[in-house]
């Protein structure tokens, strides 16, 4: 069954901060306020052109802090997606661990609202302080288990890279979202955008972002624990998008094919071992391999195949 989101972003509406990295209306390509009216007539867009049959449907509200609108807004919201009930499978949406009550988990009960994300973002409370968050783990761990007692599923959201962090702590924050036991995560490096308090700090020399290839390695190392843990890992690295590669990053790992380069490394490593074990070179290397494996062994781009060639004068080739 194929799934798909209907994506409706709020950007900064409700929320209080400003954190050093965010720029939500570069991150969603969202420049002006939503309304309820808007979310309508994107919900009805969608509904008109996505695939009939088999498919999985949800109505998707991010950008990052959704139950920071007032009650009677989020109920505006929520109303126009539960008309909606029968042509989709559900609601879901992304807000701040700081944002979660009785309350407001009683309005998503009435609506039926299948899953809440939370951007805990970093498990360490001086990253979160650093990074202008607003709230600190202990805050992330009482909102997980206030959405598990309404009966909601648990996604959370990490993120690689911030100011003040380092791998050990990111890995560190991948077991402390694990131990929270969400159905889903997503896994995000850090990017300096344009307009931010990060894209200060950069030019000032007190943030160095990492490398496209200590993010691939962090983020291999930051998926295996979920993967332990059976945690679906939903997104790594952010979509692909216009308003992400128009002139608004300024550095940071961004890559649009995040994700295949992660499991790149994976498939060029677990190659590279053999060789090594086995004191292969000048010859062909055959794997055998489903053709969905083709392109993350072969690599994006063929970089594995050129890796090895260069390194070894090894020729990688795929057998069926």
């Amino acid at each position: 069954m194929k799934k798909y989101n209907i994506p409706i972003f709020i950007p900064h509406n409700g929320c209080p901060n400003d954190c050093v990295f965010c720029n939500q209306k570069k991150i969603t390509g969202v420049q002006s306020e939503v309304t309820p009216d808007d979310a309508e007539r994107i919900i009805k867009d969608y509904l008109s052109f996505l695939p009939k049959g088999n498919r999985h449907i949800e109505i998707a509200f991010f950008g990052g802090s959704f139950t920071g609108l007032s009650l009677d807004l989020q109920e505006e919201f929520l109303k126009v997606a539960h008309k909606y009930r029968r042509e989709t499978n559900g609601i879901r949406m992304s807000t701040r661990p700081d944002y979660i009550n009785d309350n407001v988990l009683t309005l998503c009960k009435r609506y039926n609202v299948k899953t809440i994300e939370l951007g805990l973002q970093s498990s360490d409370d001086t990253v979160l302080l650093k990074n202008n968050r607003g709230h600190v783990f202990s805050d992330t761990v009482a909102a997980s288990s206030l959405i598990k007692k309404y009966g909601i599923d648990l996604g959370l959201q990490m993120m690689i890279g911030m100011y003040a962090s380092d791998p050990d702590t990111d890995l560190k924050t991948a077991y402390d979202t694990a131990a929270l036991c969400p159905v889903c995560v997503r896994i995000y490096p850090t990017l300096t955008l344009v307009g931010t308090c990060l894209e200060e700090y950069y030019r000032r020399g007190i943030y160095q972002p990492y490398s496209l290839q200590t993010a691939i390695s962090v983020t291999d190392k930051v998926m295996r624990v979920f993967e332990e843990k059976n945690i679906e890992i939903i997104r790594v690295g952010l979509h692909s998008d216009e308003s992400l590669t128009s002139g608004s990053i300024v550095t940071g790992p961004y890559h649009p094919a995040f994700r295949e380069l992660v499991l790149c490394k994976r498939q060029r490593d677990k190659i590279e071992r053999d060789i090594i074990k086995n004191n292969l070179h000048d010859c062909d290397y055959a794997v055998c391999a489903a053709p969905s494996e083709d392109s993350v062994i072969i690599g994006h781009k063929r970089c594995n195949a050129k890796y090895f060639k260069e390194r070894y004068n090894i020729n990688l080739k795929i057998v069926r």
